[in-house]
């Protein structure tokens, strides 16, 4: 079992809204470049030009795992991502009513949901970012304290955008 419970951070700064992060992570899970079946989701408001990633947070008491009547969605021992059994799903949908920061997706295709999953500790949206707006690193005090930031500057955008 890994001991470093690692998460992806996100550095909005530096984030040029190129999308290649959905591209990689729908070419890696889904073996085609479409950013309806990628994980990661660059949200762009053009007027403020402000792009900003959204991505699973891995939360440390998944609400998505507590509200699956199937009993799919559990913590990887090894990644300690919390991941989704696709195979078994049954759609239901009730961990993407949830999910306080819609970071879960639907396939109409497999009838079932999906989330990152942190590409099995090698992430392909960190890997592809050309700007290193995307890192993956473990979680420590300085990497809560980015998040913290991060979260901040986003409430304030959504305020001044009147969202």
């Amino acid at each position: 079992m890994s001991t470093q419970h690692k998460v992806i951070l996100i550095n909005q700064e530096r984030c040029t809204g190129c999308r290649l992060c959905e591209l990689a992570c729908s070419m890696e899970h889904a073996g085609e470049f479409n950013p309806t079946k990628s994980s990661i989701r660059a949200i762009s408001f053009s007027k403020e030009r402000f792009f900003f990633p959204m991505v699973c947070l891995q939360c440390e008491e998944p609400v998505c795992e507590g509200v699956c009547p199937a009993g799919v969605i559990a913590r990887d021992k090894d990644t300690l991502a919390v991941v989704i059994d696709r195979e078994r799903c049954m759609g239901c949908k009730m961990c993407l009513m949830v999910c306080p920061f819609g970071n879960i997706g639907y396939s109409s295709d497999e009838l079932a949901v999906f989330k990152c999953d942190l590409c099995k500790g090698e992430p392909a949206c960190v890997a592809i970012c050309p700007v290193e707006a995307l890192e993956y690193k473990d979680i420590d005090d300085a990497t809560l304290s980015r998040r913290r930031e991060i979260v901040e500057q986003l409430s304030r955008v959504l305020k001044e955008a009147k969202f």
